[in-house]
């Protein structure tokens, strides 16, 4: 009889790198302008394009 194998203890995968554009919130807000002159008049939010909005990055 051969002998008996040893089961091999796996590691758990690394957990996800947040992402940095959005430092892991998933949202990314830009500057609003308005007028012929760009004139700033507030912030909106949306998702973050790098990471669509997951807040980790994504597999290579």
């Amino acid at each position: 009889m051969a002998p008996r194998k040893t089961p091999k203890t796996s590691t758990p995968p690394p957990a996800p790198a947040p992402c940095p554009a959005c430092k892991g919130s998933g949202e990314i807000s830009r500057p609003v302008q308005v007028g012929r002159k760009r004139r700033m008049v507030g912030r909106q939010t949306g998702i973050c394009l790098d990471c669509l909005g997951a807040g980790e990055l994504l597999a290579d």
